[in-house]
C-alpha cells in the first residue's frame, strides 16, 4: 500500500471544499449486484472517512431510496466531517421519467433531508436535465432551497452547455458532475473549458470506465442478469475484446509507475485540472485504499503526452450508454 495524504480540492471558485477523491455509493444498492450486506457498507463508508475521504455521492433514484437511507445513516454520526451530495431529477414511481417541476425538486429535497438524517443537504444536483422544464425555473427552485438553508450548493449532472449557462446565470452552479475518464473524454471538446471560464467544479463519475480501466474485466467476464453493464454497447464480448487494447497499455503505464491500472487513471484525472475530483465507487475495503492510493502516484508531463498520443492511436469501441440513456445526456 502507498503512503498516502489525502488533501482537499475547492470546487471552482465555490467555498466548498472536499476530499480530492470522492466515494460514489451508487453500487452499494443499485446497477451491479448482487449487493452486499448493509452493515459492510456502513463499515465501508466509515473506513473511507477515517482515511480521509469527505465527499460522498447519493441519489433518491438508486434504488430508489435505499442508498440514501445507508448514507444517511453510515454518516450520520460524522456529519461534521463530511459533505453530501445527491440529486433530484427523476420521477421515481415511473423510471427513468424525469420531473424537475419547481414543486417537486422541493418535495423530494425534503424528502432527501429525511432519509439522509441531516438538516441541510451540501450539493444537490439536478440529475439530468428536464427538457420539459425551463432551466431558469429549475435553478430558482434551488436557489429557493438555498436561501430556505435546505442546501448548500447547487450542481448539475450529465448537463450541455447552455444549460449550465441558463443555469448559472439563476443560482450559481457548484459543480457539474459526468462522465470523464481515459476512455470517454468527450468532456474536454465543450464542457471542460466552460467549466473553467465560469469557475465551476466538475465531478467525474465512472472514473474508471464502469470497472474496465481497472484491467480485471475481459471478454470471459460474466456479470449478474440484472447488472447495468449487461446493457451498455461498451461491454458487448467484442467491444471487450476490443478495448482490452486500451487498458493494456494503461496496464504498462502502471507497471513504470509502480501503480496499479486503477491508480494510473484516478491519477490521470486528478492531474488535469485542480478542480477535478473523481468519485470511483467501490464496496471493498482493497479496491477503496488501491483508489485512494492514486493521489500518490505522480504522473509527468511525459506520462501524460505518452498517454495521450496512445489514446489518440487506439479507437474505444461502443456506447457509453444504452441508446434510451444516451439522448437524456448533454442538453
Amino acid at each position: 500500500m502507498l503512503d498516502m495524504e489525502i488533501k482537499k480540492r475547492r470546487l471552482g471558485k465555490s467555498d466548498l471544499e472536499v476530499s480530492e477523491i470522492g466515494l460514489g455509493c451508487m453500487g452499494m444498492t443499485h446497477s451491479f449486484p448482487p449487493f452486499p450486506e448493509k452493515k459492510d457498507m456502513i463499515n465501508l463508508i466509515h473506513k473511507a472517512v477515517e482515511m480521509g475521504v469527505t465527499f460522498f455521492d447519493t441519489a433518491e433514484v438508486y434504488g430508489p431510496f435505499t442508498n440514501e437511507e445507508l448514507v444517511g445513516e453510515a454518516l450520520r454520526p460524522l456529519r461534521n466531517k463530511v459533505v453530501i451530495a445527491t440529486k433530484f431529477g427523476f420521477d421515481t414511481s415511473d423510471f427513468p421519467k424525469l420531473n424537475s417541476r419547481p414543486k417537486h425538486i422541493k418535495e423530494v429535497a425534503d424528502q432527501s433531508l429525511k432519509r439522509l438524517n441531516t438538516d441541510v443537504i451540501d450539493l444537490f444536483y439536478q440529475h439530468r436535465v428536464d427538457p420539459e422544464i425551463p432551466m431558469e425555473d429549475v435553478a430558482g427552485a434551488v436557489k429557493d432551497l438555498i436561501q430556505a438553508g435546505k442546501v448548500r450548493f447547487f450542481g448539475m449532472s450529465e448537463a450541455g452547455v447552455e444549460s449550465i449557462r441558463r443555469a448559472h446565470a439563476v443560482c450559481p452552479v457548484t459543480a457539474l458532475q459526468s462522465e470523464y475518464s481515459l476512455w470517454w473524454r468527450e468532456p474536454e471538446k465543450e464542457i471542460i473549458p466552460l467549466l473553467e471560464e465560469m469557475g465551476i467544479g466538475f465531478v467525474p463519475f465512472s472514473p474508471l470506465g464502469k470497472g474496465f480501466l481497472t484491467g480485471k474485466i475481459n471478454e470471459n467476464t460474466t456479470f449478474e442478469k440484472s447488472d447495468f453493464r449487461n446493457t451498455v454497447p461498451r461491454f458487448t464480448i467484442e467491444n471487450r475484446k476490443a478495448n482490452k487494447l486500451f487498458v493494456d497499455f494503461i496496464k504498462g503505464i502502471a507497471v513504470r509507475k509502480g501503480a496499479t491500472p486503477a491508480q494510473v487513471a484516478l491519477a490521470w484525472l486528478l492531474a488535469q485540472k485542480s478542480w477535478i475530483v473523481p468519485i470511483p465507487g467501490t464496496r471493498k475495503l482493497d479496491r477503496l485504499t488501491e483508489n485512494l492510493g492514486a493521489v500518490s502516484v505522480k504522473l509527468t508531463a511525459d506520462d501524460l503526452a505518452d498517454i495521450d498520443e496512445a489514446a489518440s492511436k487506439i479507437s474505444i469501441k461502443g456506447g457509453r450508454y444504452p441508446e434510451a440513456l444516451q439522448k437524456m445526456t448533454g442538453r
